[in-house]
Formats: C-alpha cells, structure tokens, sequence
C-alpha cells in the first residue's frame, strides 16, 4: 500500500484546490439560503403585524420625498384626494399566471396638496411591454376616499420613467416626470369611495409561507460535502494501489486434472 506523498504532485494539489473553492462556494451558498430564509421570516412578521393594525392617515406613515420604513410596509393607509388621470403611469412587464399585463398608477392629489402614488391594479394586454394601453378604466372622477397597503419604492435603471411608463415604481422618478410633489412610496389599491365603473385586477398579496430556502440551503451544504467526501475518497483508492487481478490458475489447477484424467479413462474401440 503507497502512502500520501502523491498528494503533494502538482495534479492532487491542483484537485483538491478546486475541491476547496468549490466547497467553500457550496457552503456560501448555502448560508446565503438560510439568510435569505431569516429576511424572509422577518418580512412576513411585519406583514402579519401591519394587518392587525387599525389604517392611518397617510400623512401618518409617509412624507414628502421620504423613504419608506421597513416597518410600514404593507400597513394600510388612507387619503382623500381627487385623482389626476391625464398623469397615469403605466408600469410594464407584470405578468399574471403566465398572461401579459401591466400596472396602472394614478396620481390622487391629496386634500394636503401633496401627491400620493396610488397603483389601482393590473390590467392584461397584448404584449408585456406595451407602453400605453388601450382602454384603461377610468379612475372615479370628484373627491374619492381610499385605502392601501404601503409599498417602497423601486431602484436602479428600472425606475426610469419615459412617456409616462416605467418598469418599476419610483416616486422620486415620477414625481419628477410629472412635476408634482409626491410622498415617498406609494400604495396598493385597498379600497376606493365611490367605486369606478369599471376595476382593475386588484393587486396580489404577498405570500406568508417560508419558500424554499431551507432546502436549497440544505442542498448546497449537501453538495460541499459531497466534494470533500468525495476527494478523500479517491485519494484512499489511490493509496491503495492498482487492484490486483485475480489469478485463476491455480483454482482452473484442479478442475484441468479432472479434465485430463477423463480424456485417459475414455475406453478406446
């Protein structure tokens, strides 16, 4: 049996270096699953804790050109305003159990004077990145009361506005596209009094459930191990040696005695 001097050969040093990076990527990953589970939770728990509280004034939650707390996500607001049609921003690409669509965002000029981002819902379209749809309901024209959950607002190159549409809702880009103060966020369309004649989808709520994090995270530790185990192994075999063939001969010994032994006792005419 050969000891483990071969390990030190450039071929076994340059394998088991990619045996650790490729642990280490394994075990990375794997944490970042159980990360991502931990946020998860956290969000759900904020959620969950929002739903039981009573709406607030949105002028409770949110202010002009701020940020949204983390904590208020998902809290129910409510404004009274009068909503400005002319300045609806579509928001593309949102597709629903595999049908195109978009998002209708309309501004509702607050009795403040402040504008509050108000997204009424989904409606489906041709094509997912249509601009400006056709037939957009009409939001209720007059004073209107509404209700809904607040959202932060988007980031990056998504959130540019042109021509009044956007791929992800920032109310610092589009408060500068239609030159109004606006508040910080924007809301989820709970509830509006008088209703339109014609709604949109309403907007989907966030699920509660953990995702599968826990047994991605599982599997990506599964696989570090896997490549550790695995190296040792062959290096074990490698230090045993080539196997040896088994010799058959002197087993095939006996059984050829017998042989011949009947070739000369065959009675002969």
């Amino acid at each position: 049996m050969r000891s483990f001097r071969f390990m030190l050969s450039r071929r076994w040093l340059l394998f088991g270096l990619a045996v650790v990076v490729l642990a280490a990527g394994a075990w990375w990953l794997g944490q970042w699953q159980f990360d991502r589970l931990e946020q998860r939770k956290a969000d759900n728990a904020v959620v969950l804790a929002n739903e039981e509280q009573d709406p607030a004034p949105v002028d409770e939650v949110l202010s002009p050109g701020g940020d949204v707390d983390p904590d208020d996500e998902w809290r129910v607001v409510t404004a009274t305003g009068t909503y400005a049609p002319e300045d609806t921003v579509i928001v593309r690409y949102r597709t629903r159990d595999g049908a195109s669509g978009v998002d209708v965002v309309v501004p509702l000029v607050t009795s403040s004077g402040t504008t509050l981002l108000v997204d009424r819902g989904w409606l489906a379209t041709r094509a997912a990145g249509t601009t400006r749809p056709d037939d957009v309901p009409q939001p209720p024209a007059g004073e209107v009361e509404i209700s809904g959950w607040v959202r932060a607002d988007g980031s990056g190159d998504s959130t540019a506005v042109s021509d009044l549409s956007t791929r992800a809702v920032s109310s610092e880009r589009i408060g500068e596209a239609i030159e109004r103060e606006v508040y910080g966020g924007f809301v989820d369309l709970r509830s509006e009094d008088p209703e339109p004649a014609t709604a949109l989808e309403p907007v989907e709520m966030p699920e509660l459930d953990n995702g599968p994090h826990f047994f991605y995270g599982l599997q990506w530790w599964f696989f570090g191990l896997l490549a550790v185990g695995g190296f040792f192994y062959l290096a074990w075999d490698e230090r045993r040696g080539p196997r040896r063939r088994r010799t058959t001969s002197s087993e095939d010994e006996p059984t050829q005695d017998v042989m011949r032994r009947a070739e000369t006792d065959v009675p002969t005419a």
